[in-house]
């Protein structure tokens, strides 16, 4: 094998948490060619990878429709120069690429995402913790014969001059806390309301703390002039920067993060910050952690009822999501005071 395409196209959380693993294939098998195939914007999550690491854009709903589409693609990838194929998403799409391929001669496998053992989890038959997606996408290039040791840490970003001029000179005693209220289900999203109460009990213990909210503009207009009027040193990320690149290198210049089972959760992890992670209809032993993150930053409720999702998309059988209701406010600003007491501010100027 000396070319390998990896396949992965959504959501973002989950190609987010394909990152780790290709980082560690590619620095172990310095010689072996890897290409990650998935969706434009995700680029920039592979661009400080070692330099055997390539990214091949592809827009499936414009320049890869339908059947005649993806036989394209096929083609194109053979061209490259691919001769195995690790499908880490497993769905249609995918699975007529790699067959197509696999015609063509090429070595395949695929990923088994544990979707008997995820239902007993939400159905209360079992609750054990499940692999890792981390560990499920390394048993892909398993079956392809590389056997790769998961030992990543974290992205290596360049500085960046625009986030330095956006974060100034910096207090002896201000942190940089990084908030990512939304989610995209209501199962995984704590009530604004109380993490704005959360926020306010945070910065009575430490009001030079900054805040940088991550989330959508849409998202940002249902809570801005409540969290603009309660919260003076208050940044919308959407205003200020553009792209996941630079959103990459706020997070990383970040003291903390609060964020929910979401996508940020994972962006943050690969660039090294603490995240505290607040879990309603979903669980943390589906495998779906941030890398690296501590299980004492998890927040969550043990109720009966939970987990009653994999991915936080099912109406609350009691109408109130209590598993999010009953979170108290006084345990995230807890949570984030143990972090910040133990650590100094990054960066100090």
């Amino acid at each position: 094998m000396r070319h390998i395409a990896i396949l992965r196209f959504s959501a973002l959380g989950d190609i987010a948490m394909t990152v780790p693993v290709v980082d560690c294939l590619a620095r172990q098998y310095p010689d072996l060619r890897i290409t990650v195939v998935s969706r434009p914007f995700v680029a920039p999550l592979f661009e400080h990878l070692p330099p055997n690491v390539d990214f091949f854009p592809v827009d499936l709903r414009k320049d890869y429709v339908g059947l005649r589409g993806l036989w394209r693609l096929a083609r194109q990838l053979k061209r490259h120069g691919v001769d195995a194929v690790a499908d880490f998403h497993n769905v249609l799409r995918t699975i007529v690429i790699r067959r197509i391929l696999q015609f063509h001669g090429l070595r395949v496998a695929h990923i088994d995402k544990g979707r008997a053992e995820k239902r007993r989890l939400v159905a209360h038959t079992s609750h054990k913790r499940l692999p890792s997606s981390f560990e499920r996408y390394n048993k892909v290039l398993a079956h392809l014969g590389l056997d790769v040791t998961l030992n990543f840490q974290r992205l290596a970003l360049p500085a960046s001059p625009f986030i330095d001029e956006l974060l100034g000179p910096r207090g002896k005693t201000e942190y940089l806390l990084g908030v990512a209220p939304f989610a995209a289900h209501r199962g995984k999203i704590y009530p604004t309301g109380k993490l704005a109460e959360a926020l306010a009990l945070i910065l009575e213990q430490r009001p030079s703390t900054r805040l940088f909210v991550f989330g959508t503009p849409r998202e940002m207009d249902t809570i801005r002039k409540e969290w603009d009027d309660r919260f003076p040193r208050i940044v919308f990320v959407s205003d200020t920067l553009r792209g996941l690149g630079q959103e990459l290198q706020l997070m990383g210049r970040l003291d903390a993060m609060i964020s929910m089972d979401s996508a940020n959760m994972h962006l943050a992890s690969l660039v090294g910050c603490p995240v505290v992670s607040i879990w309603g209809q979903t669980h943390p032993d589906a495998g779906f952690m941030g890398w690296g993150q501590m299980g004492a930053n998890i927040v969550q409720q043990e109720l009966s009822c939970r987990p009653c999702s994999i991915f936080g998309n099912k109406p609350c059988r009691f109408g109130d999501y209590r598993c999010m209701q009953k979170i108290s406010p006084n345990i995230i600003a807890a949570k984030i005071d143990e972090i910040f007491t133990g650590k100094k501010p990054k960066e100090i100027v």
